[in-house]
């Protein structure tokens, strides 16, 4: 899993698609410094090289695998449901989309 320490900063759980319109609302409330996760079809972002993520995206390897994309090259940052929840614990704010 990704090193994410306990912050103000917010999390973002996204689940639509990367041509959903939801998905480029998310893109434009992003902050350099917000942390990422990709979970149901958003995980399909990480398929799109000139989608700029912050370092801090990681997606659900459940979501991953689901969707037959565990070989992806350069594989991205993964974690499990139990990561998941850890994350939102440390972040005082959460915005799901």
């Amino acid at each position: 899993m990704t090193e994410i320490t306990a912050s103000s900063d917010t999390l973002h759980i996204v689940n639509k698609a990367p041509d959903h319109p939801r998905f480029g609302t998310f893109l434009r409330a992003l902050s350099d410094t917000d942390s990422v996760v990709l979970i149901e079809d958003a995980v399909l972002a990480c398929t799109d090289p000139s989608l700029r993520l912050p370092k801090s995206c990681v997606a659900l390897t459940a979501d991953i695998d689901a969707r037959g994309l565990q070989d992806l090259q350069p594989a991205p940052h993964m974690i499990s449901y139990g990561d998941l929840v850890r994350l939102t614990e440390q972040h005082e704010q959460i915005i799901s989309w």
